[in-house]
């Protein structure tokens, strides 16, 4: 059994002890409160069960049917997760309308309490522990389910902070009155969860750091290659997914084009862990001789993206040398959605900003000496990877 099943076995078995103890401050006061309390923490338990179930289905090696694995059976889990919470949130919005309505004081409040806290305290402690592990183990069930369950801690703080105050204060509303708050956290909470779930499985791409460290490993280690162009990520559960074009001279043989990818291959898994690496060789010919790329240091780069061919280029007419992106059909992006980085052969990157010049986008950022650099082109979530650098001319 993996770390990550025996954590979610612990998990329904810490949600299942929790339940006993809220339902059982329930019993003793007959508080609304309470009620909406174990009601969330009954959601914590099919939560848990959901997750373990998703937890061994993604955790099964890929077959025919799934070539990729099952990884984003964990985005599915974490989506129903959500959903139930937002559920849970409605039910307790249900449950303080009605004790609004009809105010009672609590039984045995402070025994209540005793049981709240107890449950309280556990839940804090693994809530803690799952998000921690959650993220280092890169299992969006395991993290969603520590975040739930961090919702049902701030549920029990409410609920003591108000259990405190209604002997004090002789004001019985106050308990359905905490439970609205709680319910109006925990709804928030959900949209967050759902939010994070829905971006696993649309194929969101890597965080911007990861993203740098994988173009910065291609670039160190491209041995003999040209460029490296068309980067794309994508991230299921714990396996990243890297795909990405790799220009390689006419004349280099196809062993030696295989051994490059090889290094590259064994550079980005030591920093990525799980991953699938896929890597399309192509001959200088094909990727810059049918394009009409220039050989020379600073002309312009021409690139065929998912919206059209573009052409990016420094210009330095008469003014500041900054970057000139145009298109082919004319077409404009919106400059928020367009950005330029530049990694120099030291290490040393770079952000520019663009900005719609009327035809064209510019830089707003000047681009210093020397014009040594490989410059990574975002448009939406496509990154494209052209080197500013002297290359050799080759025979064909």
């Amino acid at each position: 059994m993996t770390r990550t099943m025996k954590a979610a076995w612990g998990g329904l078995g810490v949600s299942v002890i929790v339940l006993g103890l809220k339902f059982a401050a329930y019993w003793v006061t007959g508080s609304v409160a309470l009620y909406s309390d174990a009601l969330e923490t009954t959601i914590n338990v099919v939560g848990a069960l959901t997750a373990l179930i998703a937890l061994w289905f993604s955790e099964q090696p890929a077959d025919a049917n799934h070539p990729y694995g099952h990884q984003k059976a964990e985005y599915i889990s974490a989506a129903v997760e959500a959903f139930m919470v937002v559920a849970t949130a409605f039910a307790i919005g249900r449950e303080a309308y009605f004790g609004w309505q009809n105010p009672r004081a609590p039984e045995t409040p402070f025994v209540g309490i005793a049981f709240n806290a107890a449950s309280g305290i556990v839940n804090l402690l693994w809530a803690l522990f799952l998000i921690r592990v959650g993220r280092r183990w890169r299992s969006p069930a395991l993290a969603a389910s520590g975040k739930h369950i961090m919702t049902d801690v701030w549920t029990s703080g409410g609920i003591l902070v108000g259990f405190a105050l209604i002997p004090l204060t002789g004001w019985l509303r106050l308990d359905p009155a905490l439970a609205a708050i709680v319910a109006i956290n925990i709804l928030w909470s959900g949209g967050q969860m759902l939010r994070e779930s829905m971006r696993g499985l649309m194929d969101e791409a890597s965080d911007p750091e990861t993203l740098t460290d994988i173009r910065r490993i291609i670039s160190e280690n491209r041995g003999g290659a040209i460029e490296a162009h068309d980067v794309r990520t994508r991230v299921a559960g714990n396996m990243t997914f890297v795909e990405f074009h790799l220009v390689v001279p006419g004349d280099m043989t196809v062993d030696a084009a295989h051994g490059l990818c090889d290094r590259i291959e064994a550079a980005l898994l030591a920093r990525l862990k799980d991953a699938s690496i896929t890597i399309h060789v192509e001959p200088e010919s094909q990727s810059t001789g049918d394009h009409g790329w220039s050989d020379d240091r600073e002309g312009p780069r021409q690139i065929t993206t998912g919206v059209g061919i573009v052409m990016l280029k420094i210009y330095e007419g008469g003014s500041p040398p900054r970057f000139r992106l145009l298109s082919d059909s004319g077409q404009s992006f919106e400059p928020r959605k367009v950005t330029i980085e530049t990694v120099r052969p030291s290490g040393v990157w770079r952000r520019f900003t663009m900005t719609d010049r009327g035809g064209y986008m510019e830089s707003i950022e000047e681009i210093p000496e020397p014009h040594v650099f490989t410059a990574y082109l975002k448009i939406g979530a496509e990154t494209y990877a052209v080197d500013f650098v002297k290359r050799a001319q080759t025979s064909h």
